[in-house]
């Protein structure tokens, strides 16, 4: 299902904490257009207070937007005509920290609370609830009995994201999702969403992670104060975020890749050596052009 966001705009009223307690108008969103293609992976990026989550609320529709429009297959969702069911079928959305609204006695039952109302039977949703907890990497029947509360961190999330999977969204908005994740949990919990990715669910995926965003999108949406300021392809938006920050002199990169690349390109300057490779984006792009520099290969360009 493809996304079509035109114009977007979102302001609310806040109630300002200075000495006459008068309201503020915030421009959360300001005309912010373009397309999310069925089957992308799409990261959303930028600093706290940004609008990513305000974003997010407005495509789910669970914000109604000031002005603009977004279209799920041509369709405007804020319209009085349109079917809201479809929307709640087609979008799931993982909020940050997703274990904490766990609830039921074990996992099968809170895996099956989405599917409540959905008309299957019950043959059909405990089918819809192994497939989900198989998908999430679970073995179903040494978990479907467990308490989601006496499982691990990583798990009660998986179990968690399990619960939106089984309702077979077509697209799936995560944000922030491996927040507070070790660095194993979030490497384990990244390859199963871009297993379902590869498996042709939509992901929009907010998070400030870099790295991840580097290594798993294929676009990228980058937001500074409400307004969106770069869209395209995850490499190329990379290189230029990093370009831009050369050239406004902020002496850091974007990625831990960019950062350590920068920094072998000015020990090579200053030895007057051939300059290292300048697109080094991902973790995978730092280990070639390092196969290159200690062969004595080097030079610009990919390897």
């Amino acid at each position: 299902m493809r996304i079509t966001i035109e114009n977007l705009s979102y302001t609310y009223d806040r109630r300002g904490r200075g000495r006459f307690d008068e309201t503020i108008e915030v421009n959360a969103l300001q005309g912010v257009s373009c397309t999310i293609e069925s089957g992308d992976f799409v990261g959303i990026m930028g600093q706290t207070g940004c609008g990513k989550t305000t974003l997010i609320q407005l495509i789910a529709g669970l914000l109604t937007p000031t002005a603009g429009r977004i279209c799920l297959d041509g369709q405007d969702i804020n319209d009085r005509s349109y079917d809201r069911n479809v929307l709640r079928q087609a979008i799931g959305v993982v909020f940050q920290y997703p274990e904490q609204q766990l609830f039921a006695a074990t996992v099968e039952n809170d895996v099956a609370f989405g599917l409540k109302y959905s008309g299957l039977s019950a043959n059909a949703i405990d089918e819809r609830v192994k497939w989900a907890l198989e998908t999430m990497g679970f073995d179903f029947s040494k978990v479907r009995k467990q308490s989601p509360l006496a499982l691990s961190g990583g798990e009660k999330r998986r179990v968690a994201i399990a619960g939106v999977l089984a309702v077979q969204p077509k697209i799936i908005i995560f944000d922030e999702p491996i927040a507070g994740l070790d660095p194993y949990g979030r490497q384990d919990f990244l390859e199963l969403v871009a297993k379902l990715n590869d498996n042709g669910t939509t992901i929009i995926m907010i998070s400030h992670n870099m790295n991840a965003l580097a290594k798993y999108t294929k676009h990228l949406l980058v937001l500074e104060d409400g307004r969106l300021i770069m869209a395209g392809e995850t490499r190329a938006v990379f290189l230029s975020l990093n370009n831009d920050l050369q050239v406004r002199g902020i002496r850091r990169a974007i990625t831990e890749p960019q950062h350590v690349a920068a920094l072998i390109a000015k020990h090579r300057k200053c030895q007057c050596q051939d300059s290292f490779r300048d697109d080094v984006v991902t973790y995978d792009d730092l280990i070639s052009a390092l196969k290159g520099y200690l062969l004595g290969v080097g030079g610009g360009g990919s390897a």
